[in-house]
């Protein structure tokens, strides 16, 4: 890539509704380059993960895949976020789309980083 390209940021958070604190967690993140690229990721990550899930998390997982996920993909194409959540068990499990512009980064050849980016410490997430 040596120009900005359109797409969409896409993340996984999960948090515990007993912790009072209301942390979260980062468990997985996604670059897509389109909308039904992006709105995959979420439909692959539940339909995994459903037959794990208590029958009312798998209830919601399969009506966005069935009905919410025809919202989420029309809301992308128009270049608008999109969040679809759950809660199984004492776990409430959030996906977030979002639109970006992905840059270009310096000296970047192949899977080879840029020094800059040894530099990157991740902060804790609040």
């Amino acid at each position: 890539m040596d120009k900005p390209q359109r797409g969409f940021w896409c993340e996984c958070w999960t948090q515990d509704v007993n912790d009072e604190t209301g942390r979260t967690a980062l468990r997985a993140s996604f670059d897509a380059y389109s909308a039904p690229q992006a709105d995959r990721w979420v439909a692959v990550a539940l339909r995994t993960i459903s037959p794990a899930l208590d029958p009312d998390a798998s209830d919601e997982a399969w009506a966005w895949l069935y009905d919410g996920r025809i919202d989420s993909r029309r809301a992308l194409l128009r270049m608008e976020p999109c969040t679809v959540s759950l809660t199984h068990a004492n776990t409430h499990i959030t996906w977030t789309i979002r639109p970006v512009v992905f840059l270009p980064m310096a000296h970047r050849r192949g899977i080879e980083l840029p020094p800059c980016a040894h530099g990157f410490k991740p902060q804790p997430s609040v």
